[in-house]
């Protein structure tokens, strides 16, 4: 296992301080504000903590409401708000500095038969025929700033090969429509619930900024402003994340400083895995260069 995939698992583990609260350290990825993919990762690993092993996670519904600190801890309290026949419920709060800055609620379930069927896969290039993103960044590693250039080219947890290449330097409109391949760097445990606030972590990364590819613009630029308002995220069963997944996203609609965008991630083999939806905040400041 690589370093960096295990100091992700130890990222999203936790510490459990008392009964239904853990702590959580923090993961700089060069920006000003905590990275929303932690909070995510994070929160599903402390509810997951509270139930039966034989009840997994089948959705995560979250808000971000205020920036975090990438320099602070996280502080998670779980409330067991059900614990049902068929249906587990917790509801996370993710506090720092006294506020909470992420509030979810999570449900789990057992194995049951049922119906079945499933949206089809994209017909898109396999990822051996895909440059990394880490590839695509060093060719132009001159345009990075000086502050994140370190962050954004060191070796990574989570591999990525976009089939949708968009420059971040030189933005062109593109359709609201984007598919990157990913997964963990190296060998995983096999607990099932770790894959799955792995893949919560991993699926914050290229959503949102799937609403500015029609206009041209990107996150590098002074003048976005762009943050994750909510996240949701529904597992269909099981998956391995050190394994390659197909994330298809697309944008249906963006207004009043506010994108929503879709994704749905799928094995190589076509099976459908987890679906996510999220809304986040696209402003531009017209008070920065």
């Amino acid at each position: 296992m690589s370093t960096v995939l295990e100091d992700l698992l130890s990222l999203l583990k936790l510490e459990q301080i008392e009964e239904n609260l853990f702590r959580g350290r923090s993961q700089d990825l060069g920006f000003r504000q905590l990275f929303g993919g932690q909070v995510l990762g994070q929160a599903l690993s402390a509810a997951s903590q509270t139930v039966p092993p034989d009840r997994h996670v089948h959705s995560l519904h979250g808000y971000f409401l205020r920036p975090g600190d990438a320099s602070l801890p996280v502080v998670y309290t779980v409330t067991r708000v059900r614990d049902g026949g068929s249906f587990t419920t917790r509801s996370i709060s993710a506090i720092q500095k006294g506020q909470p800055i992420f509030t979810a609620m999570a449900s789990f379930q057992g194995v049951e038969s049922g119906f079945h069927h499933q949206a089809q896969m994209p017909d898109v290039p396999k990822p051996d025929e895909l440059p990394t993103d880490l590839e695509l960044l060093r060719r132009q590693s001159q345009l990075i700033p000086e502050r994140l250039r370190e962050k954004l080219l060191c070796e990574k947890p989570i591999e990525m090969r976009p089939v949708t290449q968009v420059d971040p330097f030189a933005p062109a409109r593109l359709q609201p429509f984007k598919h990157v391949w990913f997964r963990a760097t190296g060998p995983m445990p096999e607990d099932p619930q770790v894959h799955k606030y792995v893949l919560g972590y991993a699926s914050d990364f290229n959503l949102i900024t799937t609403a500015l590819q029609p206009h041209g613009v990107s996150v590098m630029q002074r003048n976005m402003q762009v943050a994750s308002l909510d996240h949701v995220l529904w597992f269909h069963g099981e998956l391995r994340v050190n394994e390659w997944l197909l994330y298809s996203m697309d944008s249906p609609w963006a207004g009043n400083a506010r994108g929503l965008s879709r994704g749905q991630i799928f094995t190589r083999e076509g099976r459908l895995v987890a679906s996510v939806a999220q809304e986040g905040l696209l402003r531009m400041r017209l008070d920065q260069p």
